[in-house]
């Protein structure tokens, strides 16, 4: 076994128990820190708190019965200045006073290699801003409690032209577009050098009463992410639980060198568009041991609808996300369908997927634009349990208002013009598909511009002895359908090595159903 240091603070601590689990340890095992009993490990990322700064750390990690050293790791934690408490500017964490201001006048008053703590205590807030070179931790038994009075947050515009009409600054987005929103309950604009960390929790307290309510119509604004990061750097999310966010959960937007580390993301399962993680426009992007279980995409990264993609041409790149596990939502992994900057470079790795309806999710069509490029997906060593589909590539996903019309719908062979996406390579392998329901695969590409290529190897689906029907892409003319195997149409290449398809009797079903699939080899 290895036991390896992912990141630390001067608080804290994040470790890998390196068994062969997947999310879960296979075994749980003694944590000793520097020769005292710290706890148990559960779970391959695991976190370590209430350290001491500038301080020498060995941390082992045992067999409970025979008490053996399986491995361990040393590391030394930051150094800090000073330690700002909340309390001592005026919060009271009575879940009562509005405590935004006090809270506030703290990460404001913080110097660089300091510390602001939110102690123990239920804090009413509506949003708070980050700023550069600050940790904030959000203690055991803290909870921020989000304000759900629309009218008492901010307003992001979208765009604001620059003064001699030559530019432009965007601060609020929507779905893809500059456009007005509510500031996010934790806002970073341009701040770098942040973490936010703890074993507390940031309540969105969203409900039908009030952000889900009629939530595809915009009152004052568009609904506020819990997270919400403009233009940062160097952002490390650690620990926290976040949960019944008013919107996007977490959302990224032209930001880089992020880590989001052993947190829960958590809404109900019928709550209105509560993605998990939606970077957008992002780069260097880890995500690591993180629950998912929502009413929407766990994990949905993007690029913008159609102007951001074209203007500025920033696509979701080198992202990594490993050790994850996906419940309850529509897509566990999804690219797009905002994804007009396109989407380079995503290592899926390692994760436990569960009563998903999809698996991979890839959502494109017809003028998203030529910047629209998906290339480099790799889905490796993956286990699904009760995924609807585990892997969907959708070129004809029926988005906007014009998603239903005949130039996005149709299935000829049209011009290939500055408005047609593309997809490249993509790369499936090691994974086990349990009780799967509609179909195990489904790839639709353009007839104009094929999916050039889509590789998968040792991979197992079966299909569950009840199996429910439904639709696995969403696109016009696609019906519903049980216990499909694998279909592919408009790919240039598809290669299939050591792939099997067993129903729910244990017989063999249809491997490929091909609908002009150029080549193929087994």
């Amino acid at each position: 076994m290895e036991i390896s240091l992912i990141m630390n603070t001067a608080r804290s601590a994040v470790i890998e128990v390196k068994d062969g689990g997947v999310y879960y340890t296979k075994e749980n095992y003694e944590i000793i820190v520097n020769g005292k009993t710290y706890g148990i490990a559960e779970q391959v990322i695991t976190s370590l708190y209430e350290l001491k700064p500038d301080t020498e750390y060995q941390v082992e990690v045992l067999k409970p019965d025979t008490h053996t050293v399986l491995g361990s790791v040393e590391f030394k934690t930051d150094y800090e200045f000073v330690t700002l408490n909340v309390k001592e500017f005026g919060a009271k964490g009575d879940g009562i006073q509005d405590d935004t201001t006090f809270i506030q006048a703290a990460i404001m008053a913080c110097p660089k290699h300091s510390r602001v703590l939110i102690p123990k205590g239920t804090y009413k807030i509506t949003s708070l801003f980050l700023k550069s070179d600050i940790n904030l931790e959000i203690a055991k038994g803290a909870e921020l409690s989000a304000d759900n009075d629309r009218w008492n947050y901010p307003i992001f515009p979208g765009l604001i032209e620059s003064y001699d009409e030559s530019e432009e600054y965007n601060l609020g987005t929507w779905e893809g577009n500059p456009l007005k929103m509510f500031t996010g309950i934790i806002t970073g604009i341009n701040v770098s050098n942040v973490v936010l960390y703890g074993q507390g929790s940031i309540n969105g307290n969203a409900s039908k009463e009030n952000w889900w309510y009629n939530e595809k119509v915009m009152v004052g604004a568009f609904r506020p992410r819990l997270l919400f990061l403009s233009h940062c750097a160097h952002v490390t999310v650690q620990g926290l639980k976040l949960h019944d966010s008013p919107a996007w959960t977490i959302h990224p937007y032209f930001s880089e060198h992020l880590c989001f580390l052993n947190m829960i993301v958590e809404n109900p399962s019928d709550s209105p568009n509560t993605d998990g993680l939606d970077p957008e426009s992002c780069k260097d992007v880890r995500i690591e041991g993180i629950r998912f279980s929502l009413g929407d995409d766990c994990i949905a990264v993007k690029s913008g609808k159609i102007y951001m993609g074209k203007k500025y041409k920033t696509p979701s790149e080198d992202m990594v996300i490993r050790q994850c596990l996906m419940e309850n939502g529509h897509g566990a992994v999804t690219v797009g369908s905002e994804m007009a900057g396109g989407v380079k470079n995503m290592v899926v790795e390692e994760c436990l997927f569960r009563h998903t309806d999809r698996g991979l999710r890839i959502k494109t069509r017809r003028g998203r634009g030529e910047d629209a490029v998906i290339d480099g997906i790799v889905f490796r060593n993956l286990k699904m349990d009760h995924v609807m589909t585990p892997l969907v590539v959708n070129c004809f996903y029926f988005c906007d208002p014009d998603g239903r019309t005949e130039y996005v719908q149709s299935r000829e062979r049209y011009p290939v013009d500055e408005r047609t996406p593309a997809i490249k390579k993509m790369v499936f392998e090691n994974m086990e598909c349990t009780n799967c329901h509609v179909a195990a695969a489904y790839f639709d590409g353009l007839p104009e511009k094929k999916i050039e290529e889509i590789h998968m190897e040792n991979i197992h689906f079966d299909f569950a002895r009840d199996p429910k029907s439904g639709v696995p892409a969403m696109s016009n003319g696609v019906t519903e359908c049980s216990r499909r195997g694998i279909f592919a149409s408009n790919v240039s290449k598809l290669v299939l090595k050591n792939v099997s398809v067993t129903g729910q009797n244990g017989e063999d079903l249809e491997l490929v159903g091909v609908d002009s699939v150029e080549k193929y080899s087994e």
